[in-house]
């Protein structure tokens, strides 16, 4: 079955399945395997070197058998070089024949859903039958940045409205507004109205119950990042399967994790580089946002009683050591959480770090591409 057929999806988790939600299982890895790329910037380094390394990493990805690349969307931050994921998507689509790529994901709530239609179906047009949506209703950024993004200060409200952006989107992508919509004679371009296409599959993401319980209430397939709210990972995965409706999509609930891993050759090498974005987490965390600091940065940073707290915290929650350690890391989150699939992000201060990483999990798990 190729990515445009538009039936329901197969339940058995292996092969590639409708609108290429469910991937292939490779090597000895219980579930596919792909990467969530936040384009960071180091100490150092620049904007245009990250988005260098997230074609090498893209490539690498493709070359070693991960299922997808998503590239997720944030505003005002030094060290996250993924504001705008349409033009990064379309340079990775020149830049790889394969592979899977998507956004994890837009924040409908800074956009208006006819630009979103309009730029995802560009990247369709360009890359056929690879592209993912994947939506979120949060800024991705702080209050300020988001009322700037939305000329507008009334941040709940795009919340608040996320089903009903969500309901237009989907139909300029279908091109199927009815006949007495204000909205009926607009055309969202590349789309159906040039033709008989494929679009490319919604995901929806989140962080907490909201978007589980309406992915469920839809039978869209539901994306959750575990990278940065562990404690809320199995509550929402219990209300996507719960709650679940069989659609013209899924038969069957399909539920990705964010997960934050991070193989190297040594162990202590390792903790080095994850305290690099533990401590960029606290800065963030503490309105001050910069680049991820040098691993000699992070090791030398006196942290407080609150911030040390916070680090112990953060850290359990990221798999890290050797390729055998993650592995196992990896294998008993999947058990614990029963996730389809696992997209992994890599925190560390270099991108040879993070492309090193993604080439030793492949290796741990036997990945052939």
């Amino acid at each position: 079955m190729d990515d445009h057929d538009t039936s329901r999806g197969t339940t058995d988790g292996t092969e590639g399945t409708t609108d290429g939600i469910r991937g292939t299982v490779r090597g000895t890895a219980p579930v596919p395997l792909s990467v969530l790329d936040l384009v960071t910037v180091g100490t150092g380094s620049t904007a245009a070197r990250s988005l260098r390394t997230s074609v090498e990493l893209a490539r690498l990805a493709e070359r070693r058998g991960y299922h997808r690349h998503w590239v997720a969307e944030h505003h005002s931050m030094p060290g996250v070089a993924s504001s705008s994921p349409a033009v990064i998507l379309a340079h990775l689509a020149a830049h790889t024949e394969r592979i899977r790529l998507g956004s994890g994901g837009v924040m409908l709530p800074n956009h208006a859903p006819l630009v979103i239609a309009e730029q995802f179906g560009t990247l369709e047009a360009l890359a056929p039958g690879r592209i993912d949506l994947g939506l979120g209703r949060a800024p991705g950024t702080d209050g300020a940045t988001a009322a700037a993004l939305r000329r507008s200060d009334r941040l709940n409200e795009g919340a608040d409205d996320f089903p009903q952006q969500l309901s237009e989107l989907t139909r300029f992508l279908d091109d199927d507004f009815p006949d007495a919509h204000p909205y009926s004679r607009i055309h969202a371009v590349p789309g159906p109205v040039q033709g008989p296409a494929a679009r490319p599959p919604v995901w929806l993401l989140g962080s907490s119950g909201f978007s589980a319980r309406l992915a469920a209430m839809l039978g869209l397939p539901f994306a959750f990042a575990h990278h940065f709210s562990a404690q809320n990972t199995i509550p929402a995965l219990d209300i996507y399967r719960e709650n679940f409706r069989p659609s013209e999509v899924l038969d069957e609930p399909y539920a990705l994790i964010g997960v934050a891993a991070l193989a190297s050759d040594d162990e202590r090498e390792a903790r080095r580089q994850v305290l690099t974005g533990a401590l960029s987490m606290v800065r963030l965390r503490t309105g001050r946002p910069g680049l991820v600091p040098t691993p000699e940065e992070a090791e030398a940073y006196q942290f407080s009683s609150l911030e040390q707290e916070f680090v112990n915290t953060w850290l359990t929650n990221i798999v890290h050591g050797t390729p055998d350690a993650v592995r196992d890391g990896l294998n008993d989150l999947q058990k614990r959480t029963g996730a389809d699939e696992l997209m992994i992000t890599a925190n560390a201060h270099g991108g040879e770090a993070r492309l090193r990483s993604y080439e030793l999990i492949a290796d741990a798990y036997g990945l052939t591409g």
